[in-house]
């Protein structure tokens, strides 16, 4: 039974008249008509006596139709409260994060974020598998790269360089790299996403593109182990550079070979529908935007990035 054709029959029920109905609604008196028939077939009985000068409600009408509108009025009631929900800043932030960016990065943003709103509460997801809107309960993910399905609604927060990245203590022991060609004779740290070992790395120089495979004796599907094996000296790894902000801006890790970049990327904020966009998630949005650039711009300031990364 469709809703639409219940609100046609408790409008004919209001004027006892199908014409008055039809004229109210600005339908034709056949379209109402055929409205009242089909709830009646669905019902499986007449809910209208109706003589040649008159139409008044049947006994089953009397029982049936007030229980109808009271539960339109809270159907009524429960779509104004959702839209309601959709204008007002508060509830429960649940986000999906990467491991290394989400624990060291924005989980503090975030916890700023909290005492500035008392109103929102926080349900984080930290991994960096794949998320899964519907199976992971989240409502939005703050992920590298831009969305690849055609269904989700994504805003970029920033671009991201990648930067080859290394201790000053590995560096001292094993020298500096000058060439794509000469890291086969470093220790590669590996993230690893699913079964595949990302261990062949893909620079670029001007127009000209490297691409080398390394060896190395550590890999890992979490990307904070990763940048913690370079900050301590296990090898050479890429990684993002807000990812290794801290550890660049304090001296625990250094950007190596710099005349040839990695494979950038962008940092986006993907979420499964229009809909789940309310205005807790764009001040979010607007938040991770202001907080990335001035972290951007502080590793700018100290000649580990160029400025144009700041052109959107």
């Amino acid at each position: 039974m469709l809703l639409n054709d219940l609100k046609v029959v408790l409008k004919v029920a209001e004027f006892r008249s199908i014409t008055a109905a039809a004229n109210s609604l600005d339908m034709q008196m056949a379209t109402a008509s055929a409205a009242i028939k089909r709830v009646e077939k669905a019902v499986g009985v007449e809910l209208f006596i109706r003589t040649t000068r008159q139409l008044r409600l049947s006994p089953a009408g009397e029982r049936y139709l007030p229980q109808c509108e009271q539960a339109l009025q809270l159907l009524d009631a429960a779509q104004s409260n959702v839209q309601e929900d959709l204008d007002v800043l508060g509830g429960e932030i649940r986000i999906a994060l990467s491991s290394d960016l989400g624990r060291n990065v924005i989980t503090p943003w975030i916890d700023d974020f909290l005492n500035d709103h008392p109103e929102v509460a926080l349900r984080s997801n930290i991994s960096d598998s794949n998320i899964d809107f519907y199976r992971d309960s989240v409502d939005m993910a703050l992920r590298y790269g831009s969305p690849t399905d055609a269904s989700m609604y994504g805003f970029k927060i920033c671009n991201v360089p990648r930067l080859l990245c290394g201790s000053p203590n590995y560096i001292k022991r094993h020298g500096t790299p000058s060439h794509p060609d000469e890291l086969k004779d470093y220790n590669g740290l590996f993230y690893q996403l699913g079964d595949i070992v990302q261990n062949e790395w893909r620079f670029k120089k001007d127009e000209d593109s490297f691409k080398v495979k390394l060896k190395g004796n550590r890999a890992s599907n979490d990307g904070d182990l990763v940048r913690r094996w370079c900050i301590s000296g296990q090898g050479l790894a890429i990684k993002s550079c807000l990812d290794m902000a801290d550890d660049l801006l304090s001296g625990r890790a250094v950007n190596v070979m710099t005349d040839y970049q990695p494979t950038p990327t962008e940092l986006w904020l993907v979420c499964p529908s229009r809909q789940s966009i309310t205005p807790t998630v764009r001040l979010l949005r607007d938040y991770f935007r202001k907080e990335t650039r001035l972290l951007l711009e502080q590793l700018i300031e100290q000649k580990i990035l160029s400025s144009n990364v700041l052109n959107q």
